[in-house]
């Protein structure tokens, strides 16, 4: 009789810091990140996880986050849901008591974790040199507390990103994030932009890149 096989996944990292993005930004969280994504945005700040990582069975991850003594774990990348064994460790993770974030690039299947976890779903711009298409179908199988981000990189981006939310009615039935990508758009800008639209978005910054320095992993 042959033994069932635990599932893993390849991890890059597991560690415990501040939430630095989306509406759980300052809170406590233990952080998954899962290596490889099929993506290459221009702007990625997490090229170290395409390649690489170690294997670790569910019961393994589970253990090292449980460590940490946080209520809040997000799941990310690369692309954690590019990766068959994400929902198994999720449906692990909320048996364990433990609140669950996923941040996608939209481009994977979003529905067998709709209502699961809460998904913060990162709609790919122009400038990021990749084309947002699946994620549009994904938008149906939301629900009203996940989240959309747009990472902004010029004012071609920032109008492309106002289009789409029209298109889809994105600000009345989301929590719109519009996240200046770091280094390439200002802050003001961005903010005096969404003043003058009168744009019913949140303006977001990543908040980990303030504490400490842009660079710096696992935190």
């Amino acid at each position: 009789m042959k033994r069932r096989m635990e599932p893993r996944l390849k991890i890059t990292e597991i560690f415990h810091s501040i939430q630095g993005e989306s509406t759980l930004a300052g809170e406590r969280f233990s952080f998954i990140r899962v290596t490889g994504c099929p993506l290459r945005c221009t702007y990625c700040d997490t090229t170290y996880s395409y390649t690489g990582g170690k294997w670790m069975t569910v019961p393994e991850i589970l253990r090292e986050v449980d460590a940490h003594g946080t209520k809040w774990v997000l799941l990310t990348g690369g692309e954690p849901l590019a990766h068959p064994n994400s929902l198994p460790l999720v449906r692990a993770l909320v048996a364990a008591g433990k609140r669950v974030s996923i941040e996608t690039d939209g481009e994977e299947d979003v529905a067998p974790y709709a209502g699961l976890a809460k998904i913060v779903m990162d709609i790919k711009t122009p400038a990021s040199g990749e084309v947002a298409k699946m994620a549009f179908e994904n938008l149906a199988h939301l629900v009203p507390s996940d989240e959309i981000k747009f990472v902004l990189c010029d004012r071609a981006d920032y109008d492309w990103a106002k289009a789409v939310c029209g298109k889809y009615d994105l600000m009345s039935r989301f929590t719109v994030l519009f996240s200046p990508s770091f280094g390439k758009l200002e802050l003001r800008g961005l903010a005096e932009w969404m003043i003058e639209d009168r744009l019913d978005a949140r303006m977001q910054t990543q908040l980990h890149k303030h504490i400490w320095e842009p660079q710096t992993r696992g935190v």
